[in-house]
């Protein structure tokens, strides 16, 4: 990781010197210079707000607290990576309507940064942004990774990355695809949470990480609006992360951190497994609003190591289609097996399990415990690096590190522990054989 820096001669120079020098400053110039330094980003930006110098890096992370100015700097890099040389750029955000209403047309936006003569054209049916030199920018929805299979850049700018949907998925298809010119590279701006995703970016050696609290960017915010906000939540928790830009650790009460997670990624090739087990947690009900079905493949190597391998866990899906989700994955090794919550539907999981075509054997589990209270184990088991991660589950990870500080429902860490709890024979391993 790196530190960005920038220029001293700043608006933040200016209102550091005497008055009286402020004053014979701005007396010294015409006109036509206050309409030109009126419009100058580079005199305006704050040293957060200006990219990294240099060749070297890849990423630029801005982290900043609400309102803290991440938008105006990812359009005036946009902007000026356009005027460059830069012909085609990526712009990524949560969602299409955030693309469209923030990054292009609002207040802080690409549109409203430029110039007149420089101004780009939007196209909301090709989804395209056009400059008058030629240089074209893309919009995507952090909701559809495969629209960014197949197309390439030479930059992109992904906005409020913590808030995407499928963060792990969208930035890896795009990172594919940033391939055009002499240094691709991408500005990523965005309110931090404690997510693997934000954690690999901000400790990559290619990155280079800005941070900016909102009280930075008050002079632009409305009349007591920091105060009121640092009144209301200063010193807590989400004061850190929203005002400060602060990445937290972990949220409240959860078993993992980002970083632990990120430690137990294993890129090499396997170990000799002695044992697989695919934990199940079914749905309780049926449909797109119905709880996930975890389903989770973990296995155990001979000297005791413990190997997640696979997290096929799905929403929405009818009885039969989870069950043959399960039973896909099972196939994959000659001698897993399957242990199934049946706190729900009793032994009926059992036999829609082996309607779906499952051949392995299935243990049901009848939890006593508290979900908490059956994770606590494996969790340890993490924090003394017994448990590694056999890819990058980005939907498990992040639901692990939601988990006991959110109201969400577990499935995915439900599945996970029952998995590692038999094969360590912890926690509740009372299961009944069929």
């Amino acid at each position: 990781m790196q530190t960005a820096c920038g220029p001293n001669w700043s608006a933040g120079w200016l209102a550091s010197q005497p008055q009286e020098q402020q004053r014979r400053f701005l007396a010294s110039l015409t006109e036509a210079e206050c309409r030109w330094l009126a419009r100058d980003w580079r005199f305006w930006a704050r040293g957060s707000q200006r990219p990294p110098e240099g060749d070297r890096w890849r990423c630029w992370l801005f982290l900043g607290g609400r309102g803290a100015g991440k938008t105006r700097a990812g359009a005036e890099w946009v902007r000026a990576e356009a005027a460059r040389g830069a012909r085609r750029l990526a712009l990524v955000a949560p969602t299409l309507h955030d693309a469209r209403e923030v990054m292009i047309d609002g207040p802080s936006g690409l549109r409203a940064v430029a110039a007149s003569h420089e101004r780009p054209a939007y196209t909301p049916s090709r989804r395209r942004l056009e400059w008058p030199n030629g240089a074209l920018g893309y919009v995507f929805s952090a909701e559809d990774p495969d629209s960014l299979r197949g197309p390439q850049f030479d930059r992109a700018w992904c906005d409020e990355l913590a808030a995407w949907p499928l963060g792990q998925q969208v930035w890896d298809t795009l990172a594919l695809g940033l391939r055009l010119g002499e240094r691709p590279r991408a500005a990523v701006t965005t309110t931090p949470r404690p997510t693997a995703l934000i954690e690999a970016l901000r400790t990559a050696p290619d990155t280079v990480v800005s941070q900016a609290g909102t009280a930075a960017n008050a002079a632009f915010l409305a009349d007591g609006f920091v105060a009121e906000m640092l009144a209301r939540y200063g010193g807590t928790r989400l004061g850190r992360q929203e005002l400060e830009g602060e990445v937290l650790e972990a949220a409240e009460g959860a078993l993992w951190t980002a970083r632990g997670l990120l430690a137990c990624r294993w890129e090499g090739p396997l170990p000799e497994l002695v044992d697989v087990v695919v934990g199940v947690d079914p749905p309780a009900g049926v449909g797109p609003e119905a709880d996930a079905c975890g389903i989770v493949a973990a296995g155990r190597d001979r000297s005791g190591g413990l190997w997640v391998l696979a997290d096929a866990s799905a929403r929405g899906l009818a009885p039969l289609d989870w069950a043959g989700r399960v039973a896909a994955l099972a196939s994959r090794w000659p001698f897993a097996r399957v242990v199934a919550e049946a706190n729900q539907g009793g032994a009926m999981v059992a036999t829609v399990l082996n309607l779906a075509g499952l051949t392995a054997p299935v243990e049901l589990a009848h939890a006593r415990l508290s979900k908490r209270a059956r994770a606590e184990p494996v969790a340890a088991r993490y924090a003394r690096g017994e448990v590694r991660h056999a890819g990058r589950f980005a939907g498990l990870e992040d639901e692990m590190l939601r988990f006991g500080a959110s109201p969400d429902s577990p499935d995915r860490v439900d599945a996970l522990v029952w998995a590692l709890s038999v094969l360590t024979e912890g926690v509740e391993p009372r299961v009944r054989r069929l």
